[in-house]
């Protein structure tokens, strides 16, 4: 950018000279923004801002105001706007952005602008012109939370403050029993950032295929939210976080040591966009929380315990055990400790006009599964994963099944033949969480995404996401006579042997002679076995009705 374009003075030696005040530290004040920088212009979109002209001479009568951002831009694809104080030489697109004279001498002239609440985010170039002066600066807009008409539009103020402008944030690991937390700085007013995530944007695959439309496309926070979610890993793209989740983690930086956002996008801008080593999911779900955060789009981290991937969609998940009690690996399908992915609060009008999936959607970065081709998750409505609407966009069906998917045990037998030993409805989807607005306390949210465990809405919720992914009911698995319930006996310790107890509880009305095989296994967190490291057979009679 030339010095011309940044001090906002005229380029052209034959024009008159005219300078522009885009008063950033009053403006950035008054949109939120001057937490980033009062350097420059960051508004955001839908709210009016002031700048001040002066030149020798000034009609204050017909003074021209022009926004563009990105290549090729024009009217018809919203990335140009002409407005003036002569109405008549007003722009009519329906992006329309507009200027009134707010006071004024023959040198000087105060100007308020207002940018459309669906004006397209990024960095634009805005140039101004009277006679013969003229003069250019830039402006970058972001989306805008506290605007009505805004579709990021977030009524509650104490919301907007956490989910928008804190920088801090808590994250939530461990398993369901035990649940842990880690500090992290999201970071998204740090002054660098901004440029960063808009670096992001101009990366993605879609814009560098086609860069007039994605810039046209960058109004919508359904569109810019799925392209974000895309860039945060590079499974497919120039993306920020390559994922790693077993073996050597040489090289790179292990997933567990991240802190902060800050670092890891500024070492993938620093590198030449080259994605940062190591990712997993909290890791990745963080670093989306603040690009969103810092383009104007309300979001919140959300940690899943017992989190099912279900590879197959089928809102099913197996799990197969040889009849020697070893669990072998026959599919894909698993259950995490946890899963980590984000909310961002948008409307949905391209799914419903009555607003019935407006608000929280999923998002997920960490790269499990393409959607439309492209390892991204979202966004999917948190109401529709709620009332089982799994045939809605983006990727319902994933998510209910991580929320809500039924747990299907198989026994592997000698031949190769198996048997449907046990169907758990109830294990998959505990503890849903995220930082409460205002206090680091814990909000469980499993109630935002399902009905109470084993009632009969949440039945009928899950029949009819299983009738629209598949066009058939439920199967039902007959109840077992027998039931096993493992527990552990104090709180486990790191180094220290643990103390597990099974209990065996009959319906039978006749005592039965069992050979219980119990063995145990390591697990990763994202629910893949390892080595075994202990089993044990013996024999048992259980009474009936015990």
């Amino acid at each position: 950018m030339s010095e011309n374009l940044k001090n906002g003075n005229s380029a052209s030696r034959d024009q008159a000279v005219m300078k522009l005040d885009l008063q950033c530290v009053k403006n950035n004040a008054d949109h939120r923004t001057n937490e980033i920088t009062v350097e420059r212009l960051i508004i955001r979109r839908g709210q009016a801002f002031s700048l001040i002209l002066s030149a020798d001479r000034l009609d204050q009568n017909d003074i021209e105001i022009t926004v563009q951002t990105g290549p090729g831009a024009c009217e018809q694809k919203g990335t140009l706007s002409t407005c003036s104080t002569k109405p008549q030489r007003c722009s009519d697109a329906a992006k329309r952005w507009s200027v009134k004279v707010l006071s004024g001498s023959s040198s000087s002239v105060t100007l308020s602008i207002l940018s459309p609440p669906d004006a397209c985010v990024g960095l634009y170039s805005l140039s101004a012109r009277s006679g013969s002066s003229s003069c250019e600066s830039a402006v970058t807009v972001l989306f805008n939370p506290w605007c009505k008409d805004d579709w990021v539009f977030l009524p509650n103020e104490a919301e907007r403050q956490e989910y928008v402008m804190n920088e801090q944030g808590i994250v939530y690991k461990g398993v369901d029993e035990y649940i842990t937390n880690m500090s992290w700085d999201f970071g998204q007013f740090e002054e660098d950032i901004l440029n960063i995530c808009l670096k992001l944007l101009d990366l993605n695959t879609k814009c560098l295929k086609d860069a007039a439309e994605d810039y046209s496309a960058r109004c919508n926070p359904i569109y810019v939210s799925r392209v974000v979610s895309a860039m945060i890993n590079s499974d497919d793209d120039r993306g920020v976080l390559m994922g790693k989740w077993d073996g050597s983690f040489v090289g790179g930086v292990v997933p567990s040591n991240w802190s902060s956002s800050v670092d890891i996008l500024r070492r993938w801008f620093k590198f030449d966009c080259y994605p940062v080593k190591f990712g997993q999911c909290w890791v990745f779900a963080a670093v989306m929380c603040t690009v969103l955060r810092c383009l104007g789009i309300p979001c919140r981290v959300v940690t899943n315990f017992e989190s099912a991937h279900d590879t197959d969609q089928n809102l099913v998940v197996d799990e197969y055990f040889s009849d020697y009690g070893v669990r072998p690996k026959l599919n894909q399908d698993s259950v995490w400790n946890y899963h980590v992915w984000v909310e961002g609060w948008m409307r949905r009008p391209d799914l419903s006009q009555d607003s019935f999936y407006d608000g929280w959607q999923v998002l997920d970065p960490t790269p499990q599964e393409k959607s439309s081709g492209t390892y991204c998750c979202g966004p999917a409505p948190v109401k529709a994963i709620l009332e089982g609407h799994t045939d809605v966009k983006y990727d319902v069906p994933f998510v209910f099944g991580e929320v809500n998917a039924d747990k299907i045990t198989w026994l592997v037998m000698a031949n190769g033949s198996k048997k449907n030993i046990l169907s758990d409805t109830n294990a998959v989807g505990q503890h849903i969480s995220t930082k409460a607005v205002g206090s680091n306390n814990r909000q469980d949210i499993t109630d935002q995404y399902k009905h109470k465990e084993g009632s009969a809405k949440e039945r009928a919720v899950y029949d009819e996401a299983v009738k629209r992914v598949t066009d058939l009911k439920a199967s039902e698995t007959p109840s077992p006579s027998v039931h096993m319930k493992v527990s552990l006996e104090g709180a486990p310790l790191n180094g220290a042997d643990i103390r597990l107890k099974l209990l065996l509880k009959s319906d039978n009305t006749k005592a039965q002679d069992l050979t219980l095989k119990m063995s145990a296994q390591v697990m990763r967190y994202t629910g893949n076995p390892a080595a075994g490291v202990w089993n044990h057979t013996t024999d048992v009679q259980l009474q009936p009705k015990t």
